[in-house]
């Protein structure tokens, strides 16, 4: 055997993002004639084949010593290969024409072209690729693979290899440019690039994107050899330099640059932008060394790296005490003492007189909650100023400036941050107020508004003790209002279709035990020894919080699909599995097909030529797929043909032989056989109608059967034959239905999962039984577009509005895909497993329409990248379609839950 289940598909799922990202650059370079080497799609695809090449590389082969393993593994190759030699002095030089442009700056950068941070981090495999190489070393590399792999590594594997190999051919093959011409600066940015952008401004900027908005600040991150921490940290620096800007979330109240800090006492001091951020909540001072923001670090010294860690970003809510030390020689000293009497380093000033401007401006952003204690003054042509202080206390130092007897100033502050109506002493927060108004204000906060007049704060008895007034409780009183509104609009919009949307019992996920665990196979052992462990409802329960394990996947799904009920023993499963498939599991195939002329057994110019609409456009067909004229239908017309021969034809010749006497013998036999051949002829002809429609039937089965997830392992030509062999079964006993195309899509995840083809059988009736109506003569696509409308409207407002003025593309027509195959195209195989069981266990726990709230989880997970690009109907379709199988499923999930628990929520809060 060639491994465990679990390494095949890991091998598979790299060779298949290898397969998507060179399908991508294809298909730019015939729209474009051309691909930009810094298109999205070359660093997704360089990335990918690393993936492969560093799978179960040999330590020797990568190096013991060095964090870049294809630069190890190429350097290797080099000395034996001649193509990769050349590859590796290409590489040398572009790396020391790097440093030549790092080490003199601006002056070199005119002769030479910099690289940007992701073509050097691929630049051994990059290099490669535009020299049109690649596919000759990856070559190489496949037929000496047991010099540099274990014998489990993707290119050691006899089909993997030479795969991976055939593929890149395609993209050595094409021309790529440095330039960016006309037309390419109209084209629209791939889905996977809008992404990135979000990711980097997302976190950090407003929902509206403002035109002037200033540029990002230049950011050079650490080398990354690859893990998953590097690649956080690397998010998390960009987003950090990001919050420094001003946008409309974080208002820029103060900023200096120059500011010196010494992180630590052996360390010199350093040089940094200080700045002071302000939000609906909090004020943040951050400062931020200069080598980070001027971008000087260079992208390969890990060891200046550090600085990310004397970067400092203080919550003002931290913060008791300011010490604030002035010199004549310098601008001041500034030192904050945190609540667990801790000093952060000291932040030295330029002179200037801008110790004293960022105390106004702190607080100023302060208030109205907090402020400085004493506050500064306010002096007549000078605005804000030190507090004069004539006596000497713990607050403050002083100092002659003349000998003379002159009035004294304070030259050292320690200013307190006090927030009025809040005790930081926990002692003084337990006593018990005796103001009057604690109990009226605070019910009349969740009631009406509150008069500054009576404000507890103001009053004379009530000495401050009420807690935080103007920040936490209007707070709830503006949620505790938007929830009543939204309540009440939820109501007033087509009400009874809303309320049937979620189930009005709220199963918790955490009660009787927490459920994100999912149903584990030790759960599902204690279940199968003994059924009354478990209620049905909370095996239920824990599918929909947390999914089944995969392993017992094969023995759960039949349980969840209906084939079998909870409770039963091993002898009510027998009896299940012994009736109903009898049509389908005899010699492998349907015996009631075998009198039916299939298309393969037409002559080629005789077989039904019949194209169809292919559900990945992403919007319904106007095509009607199914059969008109059901089986059951038909076999009764015949039915009633056969009586009418036998009972019409005697009376109708008495009648004639009472009314005419004088007709003859002869014309009665004659009439006789007009009434018979008539009948045989209406028979026959129905007879050829049912053969033509279960011909044409078998035609749209074999076409779709040969091209279902043909990338896919599994479906090999026997597991093929069995798919086809189900599919028949099911349009046989359903021709009312017939086959419509994504009927494959549907049955060939429970093939995978069960393996099993009468158990696949009877689970893919019970799974049709609610997806039959998402076809064309179900009707539900109608009403799936009706109730996101009306979701959407009362969840999310604003986009709701972005889709009614760009187009108006509120119909929603771009979920079509998604409801009639369960997203079954929109994610990978792994996460189909996980989303179709939540699914089906919904109804018994939150909602009969589960999809729904998926689709639109699926909207909100994008929806700042939606608002922020203002996309219309056809942006949104080609974003979804590029973005299909690179969801995070158990986010979205997640998100899925939440908004029907928002939904429950509104009902409960009537």
């Amino acid at each position: 055997t060639m491994g465990s289940t679990t390494d095949e598909e890991f091998k598979e799922k790299l060779l298949w993002n290898v397969k998507r990202e060179v399908k991508q650059i294809m298909e730019e370079a015939v729209t474009k004639k051309f691909v930009h080497e810094d298109s999205s799609h070359i660093i997704a695809l360089c990335s990918s084949i690393e993936a492969c090449l560093s799978h179960l590389l040999k330590r020797r082969a990568a190096g013991f010593l060095r964090s870049d393993k294809i630069a190890a593994l190429f350097t290797k190759i080099g000395k034996v290969n001649t193509t990769a030699s050349e590859i590796c002095r290409k590489v040398q030089e572009q790396l020391q024409q790097q440093a030549e442009i790092t080490r003199q700056g601006s002056s070199a950068g005119r002769a030479l072209q910099p690289l940007s941070a992701q073509a050097i981090k691929h630049i051994w495999v990059r290099t490669a690729l535009f020299e049109k190489i690649l596919d000759k070393i990856v070559q190489y590399i496949v037929d000496n693979a047991s010099k540099y792999y274990e014998k489990e590594a993707l290119m050691h594997d006899s089909v993997f290899g030479p795969i991976l190999a055939a593929l890149l051919v395609g993209p050595c093959a094409l021309e790529y440019t440095k330039l960016k011409t006309s037309d390419n600066f109209w084209t629209d940015p791939s889905a996977n690039e809008l992404v990135q952008r979000h990711r980097i401004h997302g976190a950090h900027r407003g929902q509206e994107v403002s035109p002037g908005r200033r540029p990002a600040l230049g950011i050079r991150k650490r080398q990354s050899s690859g893990s998953m921490s590097e690649d956080k940290f690397a998010a998390s620096a960009r987003e950090y330099v990001e919050s420094l800007h001003q946008n409309s979330r974080i208002h820029l109240l103060y900023g200096k640059n120059n500011v010196l800090v010494q992180p630590k006492k052996d360390m010199e001091v350093l040089r940094g932008y200080l700045s002071l951020h302000q939000t609906a909540e909090t004020l943040t001072l951050k400062w931020t060394p200069n080598q980070l923001i001027n971008g000087t670090l260079g992208d390969c010294d890990l060891e200046k790296s550090i600085y990310w860690d004397y970067a400092l970003t203080v919550p003002l809510r931290q913060i008791v005490c300011i010490h604030c030390h002035q010199r004549s020689d310098c601008g001041g000293t500034l030192v904050l003492v945190s609540q667990d009497g801790i000093q952060r380093p000291p932040l030295h000033f330029p002179p200037g007189g801008h110790l004293l401007t960022f105390l106004s401006c702190l607080e100023t952003g302060l208030l109205p909650r907090g402020q400085l204690e004493p506050p500064l003054s306010s002096q007549k042509g000078k605005g804000k100023v030190f507090p004069k202080l004539r006596k000497r206390n713990s607050m403050a130092r002083l100092v002659d400036q003349d000998g003379d007897g002159e009035e004294q100033i304070a030259a050292d502050y320690v200013f307190r941050i006090v927030y009025p109506g809040h005790r930081h002493d926990s002692s003084e927060s337990q006593q018990k107020c005796a103001c009057p108004l604690h109990i009226s204000v605070s019910v009349s906060l969740h009631t009406t508004s509150i008069c500054p007049s009576i404000h507890p704060s103001n009053h004379p008895q009530c000495n401050g003790c009420f807690p935080s007034v103007s920040s936490i409780p209007l707070k709830m009183l503006c949620q505790n209002m938007k929830r009543q509104i939204v309540s009440r609009a939820f109501y007033g919009c087509k009400s009874k279709e809303n309320l049937s949307l979620v189930n009005h019992n709220i199963v918790p996920p955490d009660k009787p035990c927490e459920a994100s665990g999912g149903l584990s196979k030790d759960v599902w052992s204690k279940y199968q020894k003994d059924c009354k462990n478990y209620k049905e409802l909370e095996l239920l329960r824990l599918v929909y919080y947390g999914g089944v394990e995969h392993e017992i996947r094969k023995e759960v799904w039949p349980f969840l699909l209906g084939h079998y009920k909870f409770g039963m023993d091993k002898k009510d499963m027998v009896q299940p599995d012994a009736g109903g498939h009898d049509t389908s599991c005899e010699g492998g195939s349907t015996p009631t097909l075998t009198t039916v002329v299939t298309p393969a057994m037409l002559a080629p110019d005789e077989r039904p030529l019949v194209e169809f609409d292919s559900p990945d456009s992403g919007l319904p067909s106007s095509r009607n797929y199914s059969v008109t004229s059901g089986h059951s239908q038909i076999m009764s017309s015949i039915e009633d043909g056969q009586s009418m021969e036998e009972d019409t034809t005697p009376t109708g010749l008495l009648e004639e032989q009472g009314g005419r006497d004088s007709l003859s013998e002869d014309k009665l036999c004659n009439q006789s056989m007009v009434y018979s051949c008539q009948l045989f002829c209406q028979c026959a002809c129905e007879q050829i109608e049912l053969l033509d429609t279960v011909a044409l039937n078998l035609h749209r089965i074999d076409k779709d059967v040969q091209r279902c997830d043909r990338n896919y392992y599994y479906f090999t030509t026997s597991n093929l034959e069995k798919l086809r062999n189900i599919m028949c079964s099911y349009v046989w006993e359903h021709l009312e239905i017939g086959y419509v195309q994504g009927m494959c899509d549907l049955l060939a995840p429970l093939m995978v999962i069960l393996d099993d083809e009468c158990l696949a059988y009877s689970c893919f009736i019970q799974l049709m039984k609610r997806m039959s109506q998402n076809f064309p003569t179900g009707g539900a696509m109608d009403t799936h577009f009706a109730n996101m409308r009306s979701l959407i409207q009362i969840l999310d407002s604003e986009l709701f509005e972005l889709m009614h003025q760009n187009g108006d593309y509120t119909h929603f027509y771009f979920c079509y895909r998604w409801f009639l195959l369960d997203f079954k195209r929109e994610l990978l195989y792994e996460d189909v497993f996980a989303v179709w069981e939540v699914i089906w266990v919904a109804p018994r726990i939150s909602s009969k329409h589960f999809v729904l709230f998926i689709a639109l989880a699926l909207v909100e997970v994008y929806r700042d990248i939606i608002l922020d690009n203002n996309m219309d109907f056809t942006d949104i379709i080609k974003f979804f379609n590029e973005m299909a199988e690179r969801h995070d499923v158990q986010h979205i999930l997640r998100i899925a839950r939440e908004l029907v628990h928002k939904v429950q929520t509104l009902i409960e809060n009537k």
